[in-house]
C-alpha cells in the first residue's frame, strides 16, 4: 500500500548533488525513498546524511547483480529514479555508467515489478559528438523499448558546472572564455529546482513517457555575460582572457595520434573534445527544423537563479 498517498521510490547517484536533492524532494512530497549507493568513503559519508533526512540506504555495487536484486526485493521500489552519470565521460567510463549500470538499474526494475523509470540524461545528446553521449543514447534507447513507463529528463547546464571560476575571479584573475564569450548559451538549473522538478515525473501522468528538456528561469546567458556578473558581485570591473576553441581540437588531434596505442593517450584526446564541445555548443534546446539552438523553445523551471548562486559562493569565500 502506497504511504500517505507517496509512491516508493529507489533513487540511485544519491551520492551526488542532484541525486541528494532528488532524495530530499521526493521525501518532503511524501514518497517513501530508499536509495542505492557505493560502499566507499564518500557513499558512508552520503549515506549518514540521507537517513538523517528519512530516507532507507542499502549498499550495492551497480554491476553486481545479485545484490541490486536483493535491493530491490526489500526495497520493492514501484519507481526508479537514475542520477548517475560518468564522471570522467571517458568511452570507459561512459559504458561502465552511463549504459551499463543504467541498463542493470533497469533490468532489476523489470524484474522487481516495478512500474516506472526516471532517468537523468542531458540536453546536449541532441547533438551528440563525444563517447558519453553516444552511451547515453544507446541506454535510452533501450529505456523507451522497456514495457515500465519511462521519464528522460534533459537538463541544461547546471550551477555547479558554471561556478568553477568563482575562486578565480575573487583572487582578482581574469574570466576565462572562449573566443568572444558569446559563442554558447545556457539555461542553467540548480540542483534544488531539478530535484523538484524530478520529483514531479513520479506522480504526473503528462510526463510519462516523454522525453523532458527542461532548464531553470531565463533568459539564456553567455559565458561572457555570466563573468560579467560574477566579476561586478565580486566588486571587479569585468575582465576577460580568451581562449580559442580550436586548440581543444588541436589538442585532441595529437593526443589521438597516440589513442590506439595506449588507453591515457585516448582517455586525454577525449577530454579534449570533451572541452571543444563545451566550449562550442549552447545547452538549449536544438530546433530539428533549423538546426539552430532556440532560448525561446527551452523550457523553463524553479525560481532559483545564478546571480543568487554566486553571491552565496562569494560570501562563502569572502
Amino acid at each position: 500500500m502506497e504511504e500517505h498517498g507517496g509512491r516508493r521510490v529507489l533513487v540511485a547517484g544519491a551520492s551526488g548533488t542532484i541525486g541528494r536533492a532528488a532524495a530530499r524532494a521526493l521525501k518532503e512530497a511524501g514518497h517513501d525513498v530508499t536509495c542505492v549507493l557505493r560502499d566507499s568513503a564518500s557513499g558512508r559519508e552520503s549515506a549518514a546524511a540521507l537517513v538523517g533526512e528519512g530516507c532507507a540506504v542499502h549498499f550495492a555495487d551497480l554491476t553486481d547483480s545479485a545484490a541490486l536484486a536483493a535491493v530491490f526485493a526489500e526495497a520493492e521500489p514501484q519507481a526508479v529514479m537514475s542520477c548517475i552519470a560518468s564522471r570522467s565521460g571517458s568511452p570507459s567510463d561512459a559504458r561502465r555508467v552511463d549504459y551499463a549500470a543504467n541498463l542493470a538499474l533497469l533490468e532489476a526494475a523489470e524484474h522487481a515489478g516495478a512500474d516506472h523509470f526516471i532517468l537523468l540524461s542531458a540536453i546536449c545528446v541532441q547533438r551528440p559528438k563525444l563517447a558519453f553521449q553516444h552511451e547515453k543514447l544507446r541506454f535510452e534507447a533501450r529505456l523507451t523499448d522497456s514495457p515500465l513507463a519511462h521519464t528522460i529528463v534533459r537538463p541544461t547546464a547546471f550551477f555547479k558546472s558554471l561556478s568553477g571560476q568563482v575562486k578565480r575571479v575573487r583572487e582578482g584573475k581574469p574570466f576565462l572564455i572562449f573566443g568572444d564569450g558569446e559563442l554558447t548559451r545556457c539555461k542553467p538549473i540548480s540542483d534544488a529546482d531539478l530535484g523538484r522538478y524530478l520529483t514531479l515525473c513520479v506522480t504526473d501522468p503528462a510526463k510519462r513517457d516523454a522525453i523532458l528538456p527542461i532548464g531553470g528561469p531565463g533568459p539564456a546567458i553567455s559565458l561572457r555575460q555570466q563573468g560579467t556578473m560574477l566579476c561586478e558581485l565580486a566588486g571587479r570591473e569585468p575582465a576577460f582572457k580568451s581562449v580559442p576553441p580550436g586548440m581543444f581540437t588541436l589538442a585532441s588531434r595529437v593526443l589521438g595520434l597516440a589513442a590506439p596505442f595506449s588507453e591515457w593517450f585516448a582517455e586525454k584526446s577525449e577530454y579534449a573534445r570533451i572541452a571543444h564541445y563545451y566550449a562550442t555548443e549552447s545547452m538549449l534546446l536544438l530546433d530539428p527544423a533549423t538546426g539552430e539552438y532556440s532560448a525561446e523553445a527551452t523550457p523553463e523551471f524553479g525560481t532559483d537563479t545564478l546571480r543568487t548562486h554566486y553571491e552565496r559562493l562569494l560570501s562563502e569565500t569572502g
